[in-house]
Formats: C-alpha cells, sequence, structure tokens
C-alpha cells in the first residue's frame, strides 16, 4: 500500500490494527498554515480462501478506526479498498460509529471493483469525510491497469 500527496503528511503512522501483515496509514494532511486534514488509509484483507475465512479481521479494523474518529472535531477523512460494498452492514455500522459521511449517497454507485469486468462491479473503493467538507463533483476515473478503479 501506498500514499501519495503533493500537498506535506505530518505525524505520519503506518499501525497493524488487526493483522501483523496488514498495515494501516495514519496522517495529518497540511493543507496551509491554519488547516490541518486528519487522514486514515485502509486496505483489510478481503474473505477470501486465500486470505481470510470469514470477514471478522476486515470488519473489527473498520470499526476500530470509526470508533477512533467518533469524537474528533477536525476535518477528518478515511478512504482505501476496505473489501467491503457500501450497503454491507458493517460498512453501514462503521457509518453510524464514526459519523463520517459517504459522497456517494445520492450520487450513484461509483462501482470500482473488478476494473476489466464492466458487468460485475462492486463498490469496494471508499472514500468517507468529515462534514466539514462538501463535495463539488465526484466521479470514477478510467482504468490505470489496476483490477479497482
Amino acid at each position: 500500500m501506498h500514499v501519495f500527496s503533493r500537498l506535506p503528511l505530518e505525524h505520519q503512522r503506518l499501525s497493524f490494527l488487526v493483522q501483523d501483515n496488514i498495515p494501516s496509514m495514519h496522517a495529518r494532511l497540511r493543507v496551509n498554515d491554519e488547516l490541518g486534514v486528519r487522514m486514515h488509509f485502509l486496505h483489510p484483507a478481503p474473505p477470501s480462501p486465500t486470505e481470510n475465512d470469514e470477514s471478522t479481521e476486515r470488519d473489527v479494523e473498520l470499526l476500530i478506526v470509526g470508533r477512533s474518529v467518533k469524537q474528533a472535531d477536525e476535518p477528518m477523512i478515511v478512504s482505501g479498498d476496505l473489501n467491503d460494498v457500501a450497503w454491507s452492514p458493517t460498512t453501514r455500522l462503521f457509518r453510524k460509529i464514526s459519523g463520517l459521511l459517504d459522497p456517494r449517497i445520492g450520487r450513484g454507485m461509483f462501482n470500482t471493483f473488478h476494473a476489466q469486468y464492466r458487468f460485475l462491479r462492486w463498490p469496494l473503493d471508499h472514500f468517507f469525510h468529515s462534514a466539514h467538507f462538501r463535495v463539488a463533483r465526484i466521479e470514477r476515473l478510467p482504468d490505470i491497469g489496476s483490477d479497482n478503479n
């Protein structure tokens, strides 16, 4: 997992919240002298025969982060390939616990996986934000050679 930013990232931290080999990244994005945004980047392992028999580890990671941002009064973004669809009980519980907003609601599905199969796509990549932000535009960009768009 990589995080690239044109703006400075402060207080970067790599965490292994649930599994020793599955990192999450946390930082403060410095927008200007007065504004910093707390960022959390996640990519929990999917439930699959080759990674996890059940979704427990993925679900626990989402809920840990959801609880950690719940009381924050600062601008906040949680983003990543969460290996979970937007309408799942876990994702809905994450939104409820964290208090963060899903900008897709009322704007469309924005399915991101699998990029090579137009008729078999699901919204596995997520972007949640605090009420400090307003969405001007949201779109899924073209295929970049990954299995996710």
